[in-house]
């Protein structure tokens, strides 16, 4: 089965379009609750050492927004085109 790598990379940029936005509103809602979802999931490390004290703002969210939306679409579209060529599909 052949996928069309535009449409994965379109896929995973959606993705995180959706998602990203929703975690931002709920660290900026739970902001240690955040902080201590991130330790456990990256094992223990410490990620109140960054916590700058400053309220959460909506200009923090536009350039990481775009950048990850961005990158998951060149990632996607890398995967698909991966896929195929692995498969012996071009």
């Amino acid at each position: 089965m052949t996928i069309a790598p535009w449409k994965t990379g379109a896929a995973l940029a959606s993705t995180i379009a959706v998602s990203y936005p929703v975690c931002a509103v709920l660290y900026a809602l739970f902001p240690d609750q955040g902080i201590a979802f991130l330790n456990a999931l990256f094992h223990g490390l410490d990620f109140g050492k960054l916590a700058t004290g400053k309220p959460f703002s909506v200009s923090q969210l536009y350039f990481p927004f775009v950048v990850l939306v961005i990158w998951g679409f060149l990632v996607g579209a890398l995967f698909g085109w991966l896929r195929n060529r692995l498969e012996g599909r071009r």
